[in-house]
């Protein structure tokens, strides 16, 4: 075999499984609904940029500051799933595209013709597909895998590695992994704009040995907070809520008390915690909050703030139920000194 056939057979098996593409894959318009359908790779299979939609409902004044963490250490949102991507018409640009690939160009010259044979085995000649299904053209779509942008890097993300296969209009594919209002319900659960765990404390920055630290939260950014996920056009809508249950405090110390004991300070009356009113005695204890036994010397103590939030979600399917609680925490530094006393 020739240098060229070899250089053409090895580009020609990359293209193949999806891990190159021609720049004219970045998107085409369906003529049929005016919708992109943007693909690209994932590993060794052609994959479509999600289509699925989110709009924030509620507490729109919260700022997104991170993903929710399960409490469930063996649950995430879903990394990939298969959704409608490509209709009859941009499966056969696709090929057409392909074939343009390598025209005039030393030692490619040709690949793009190799690479379109091979598509049309697939979407053309009958295996298993015929004339890129062009007679069913508004009747379904080829459904391709797509990744959660927010995990990506997941290990879970090439799980979704079957190529684009058909799908009738109205009909549920057998696919475990195909997108259902519940998979939306879990993409969403990752979009959630739950706002930042920046307690305040009263007295603030610096406390004394043996003195109660107020803890609570802004009540005004602690509220009920939902995201609906969407595809346009199918009829799929899921949204899921979450809702503020709960603060956790760790006073990154054993040499501390918590209020309450267990650390956990629930909401109530929609607040967490409360502000030391003026005039309360120092030793007053609050109903949320910590007392460090011993100083922090010269440095000072990372106490960690971890709001719990619980998921709940709804389709318009009639679907719905819980999804595992959610966590969100942050650090603050906070300095203990010793009471001075004056001896008199």
């Amino acid at each position: 075999m020739t240098r060229r056939n070899v250089l053409v057979a090895a580009l020609a098996a990359l293209v193949i499984t999806g891990q190159a593409a021609p720049q004219a894959w970045a998107g085409w318009t369906d003529q049929t609904d005016g919708k992109q359908a943007k693909g690209g790779k994932n590993g060794r299979t052609i994959t479509v940029q999600t289509k699925v939609q989110t709009s924030v409902n509620g507490n729109t004044s919260s700022a997104r500051t991170g993903n929710l963490s399960s409490a469930d250490s063996n649950w995430n949102p879903p990394a990939c799933w298969y959704e409608p991507a490509f209709s009859p018409k941009e499966i056969e640009k696709t090929v057409k595209a392909w074939r343009g690939f390598g025209d005039g160009v030393p030692l490619f010259d040709s690949v793009g013709e190799f690479v379109g044979d091979y598509l049309d085995s697939r979407y053309k000649k009958g295996k298993p597909y015929k004339n890129y299904n062009l007679d069913k053209q508004g009747e379904g779509m080829f459904w391709a895998a797509a990744v959660n942008p927010n995990r990506k890097d997941d290990p879970e993300a090439s799980a979704c590695d079957k190529q684009p296969f058909w799908v009738d209009e109205g009909e549920t594919p057998k696919e475990p992994l195909a997108v259902t209002p519940e998979i939306l319900a879990e993409y969403a659960y990752d979009e959630l704009p739950v706002p930042s765990t920046s307690i305040r404390m009263a007295p603030e920055g610096t406390t004394k040995v043996n003195l109660p630290t107020w803890v609570w939260l802004d009540k005004a950014k602690f509220k009920k907070v939902s995201v609906t996920a969407s595809i346009p056009g199918s009829g799929l809508s899921a949204t899921t809520t979450a809702e503020p249950v709960s603060l956790s405090i760790d006073p990154g110390t054993e040499d501390a008390e918590t209020y309450p004991a267990s650390g956990e300070c629930p909401i109530e009356d929609g607040k967490i915690g409360a502000p030391r009113a003026k005039g309360t005695p120092a030793d007053t204890d609050p109903p949320c909050g910590v007392k460090y036994l011993r100083s922090s010397g010269d440095g000072s103590y990372n106490i960690r703030a971890t709001v719990t939030w619980k998921i709940s979600w709804t389709s318009t399917t009639g679907e719905g139920g819980d999804l595992p609680d959610g966590r969100f925490g942050a650090d603050q530094q906070v300095e203990v000194e010793e009471v001075q006393s004056v001896n008199r």
